[in-house]
């Protein structure tokens, strides 16, 4: 996912105190993630549409927003709450960090309760803190196996459905020649995700046990990421690029170009893929007796700071967003799911969103980051930087496992 910030390190300017609608203007100011990739798809033009539609409805409140890429939006975020210049409201990857200061508003302060009420309930659940939600989900995707049909009948395979099979399918198709049989990013960009992924394939429950509690190094995952180092990486099914340089934007290209015989992909594959005429299916992503019986979900989180004392006008803008007719276009324009029940209960319905219905089946089932704590955010930077050694040549993945459970453990206890 993709992430975007406000630009105006500045506190909202409040000129009266009147509600929405009220004879008081008052200034809304929005940092939001851009998932597009140019400036013809920025979610500029998204938030431009929305705030068009609600201050024409709502004359008293202005909503300015400015949207940046992921690569600097937490980081701006970040240096603006600390300087004392929190926006209004932020849509970003992230929100405990903020709600455990008691920065942000609870969304029972926030929402009218059929909005809230709404939230897909694996959504709801995964923006609590403490029993008490305080992120809103914004956007959510899950993952699924693609695979090179075409790559695929050249060498007389068929899908996968259990990790023996999948070894087998990169055995052949790197027999023919394919480039990358099964591209496996671990780089810095996004390899938390590709673990998370694994780990759910081996049986395990992620980054976490059932109770919440760190459970990186668990004989599950361990077993896990020996089967990848063994029977993939160490057998050369991974391509000719190291895990650890293998970034998901860089696999997902070589996918485009068709290198790549199967990866772990999510929605905005698809469009990447067809519209470089590259004939690719989707399933789920094999487990080690059968298919896995929950993917990976993700989700980004927007968030109201309580600095400025607009929870009221906060709250009344937040409801027109969360609307179906914005929860889906947003979602059209990004190949995204709804976050809210009834806008994916319409999805489901329409014929036109057929290509995303292996996703949107996926998403009761799927399970999330540990985003309700506070240590998360170090503990995913810790295994972006450190996960792909496990996979190495030399490498003992219940060591690498082992250390970043350690670390887990001491920062979960330090939050």
């Amino acid at each position: 996912m993709i992430a975007a910030v406000s630009a105006l390190g500045m506190t909202a300017a409040l000129a009266g105190c009147g509600g929405p609608g009220g004879s008081s203007d008052v200034t809304l100011r929005l940092v939001a993630a851009d998932y597009g990739d140019s400036k013809a798809t920025s979610s500029q033009r998204y938030w431009e549409s929305v705030v068009k539609d609600y201050e024409s409805r709502h004359p008293g409140t202005k909503v300015e927003v400015s949207v940046y890429p992921w690569t600097d939006v937490d980081r701006r975020v970040k240096e603006m709450v600390a300087a004392g210049h929190a926006p209004d409201m932020a849509q970003i990857g992230a929100y405990a960090d903020y709600a455990a200061k008691g920065q942000l508003y609870k969304v029972d302060d926030l929402l009218s309760i059929p909005v809230q009420a709404n939230f897909v309930s694996q959504l709801t659940d995964a923006g609590q803190m403490n029993q008490t939600q305080y992120g809103m989900p914004f956007a959510s995707s899950t993952r699924l196996l693609f695979f090179n049909k075409t790559l695929f009948s050249e060498a007389g395979i068929t899908p996968p459905a259990t990790w023996d099979e999948l070894a087998s399918d990169a055995r052949a198709l790197k027999a023919k020649g394919v480039k990358f049989p099964y591209a496996l990013p671990l780089g810095p960009e996004e390899a938390q995700a590709e673990t998370m992924q694994w780990l759910l394939s081996g049986g395990s429950t992620g980054y976490t046990d059932d109770v919440g509690t760190y459970s990186i190094d668990s004989a599950q995952n361990v077993h896990t990421f020996s089967w990848i180092k063994d029977e993939l990486v160490g057998k050369g099914l991974t391509g000719p690029v190291a895990p650890a340089k293998l970034n998901r934007a860089a696999a997902f290209a070589a996918f485009t170009r068709g290198e790549v015989g199967m990866l772990v992909g999510h929605p905005t594959l698809m469009q990447q893929a067809a519209s470089k005429g590259v004939k690719f299916g989707m399933v789920p992503m094999p487990g080690v007796d059968g298919r896995t019986k929950s993917t990976m979900g993700v989700a980004d989180w927007m968030m109201a700071f309580k600095k400025n004392g607009h929870g009221e006008q906060v709250g009344d803008f937040l409801d027109f967003v969360y609307q179906d007719k914005n929860v889906l276009d947003f979602s059209h324009r990004y190949n995204l799911l709804p976050v809210t029940a009834s806008a994916s209960d319409a999805m489901a319905s329409d014929k036109g969103d057929k290509d995303l219905e292996p996703f949107l089946a996926q998403l009761p089932s799927s399970q999330l980051y540990p985003v309700g704590k506070t240590s998360w955010a170090g503990v995913s930077a810790d295994i972006k930087r450190q996960i792909a050694k496990a996979v190495a040549p030399t490498a003992d993945p219940a060591e690498i496992l082992g250390s970043l459970q350690t670390k887990a453990t001491l920062a979960d206890s330090q939050s």
